[in-house]
């Protein structure tokens, strides 16, 4: 099994971090694209006009989310799991980041899309 992992440090503090995670109406303005959803442990979200699909498993506020994660263009049925741990770095919030459980010919595109889709954008509207 394939598990992407990275380390990606940011100037704003974990609750802002967490927040722009979580909260589907705030993520949808810093992505650009239509996102849906309540930041509750167990619900449904939409981002990236449907084409990412999944659930909160955990929120921890300011310190973890982790959920199950899939795209349409995927077999029907499959998740994948990703994590995103949160630690205060000085004034800022180091992210580590763990995707496991998605297609495996999947990896390249998923890690340009992580990079592309979600550290620049936060490292870009959240501070």
């Amino acid at each position: 099994m394939v598990t992407l992992r990275d380390d990606v440090s940011f100037g704003a503090p974990p609750r802002k971090i967490y927040e722009a995670l979580v909260n589907l109406e705030r993520f949808g303005r810093i992505t650009g694209a239509p996102a849906s959803g309540d930041a509750t442990e167990g619900s449904a979200f939409s981002a990236f006009g449907g084409h990412i699909t999944g659930r909160h498993v955990e929120l921890v506020p300011d310190q973890r989310v982790v959920q199950a994660w899939r795209a349409k263009t995927w077999p029907e049925g499959t998740y994948s799991i990703v994590r995103f741990e949160l630690r205060a770095e000085g004034d800022g919030t180091k992210l580590s980041f763990q995707h496991d459980g998605f297609p495996e010919d999947q990896a390249e595109h998923l890690a340009q899309g992580w990079k592309a889709n979600y550290w620049e954008n936060l490292a870009k509207h959240v501070t």
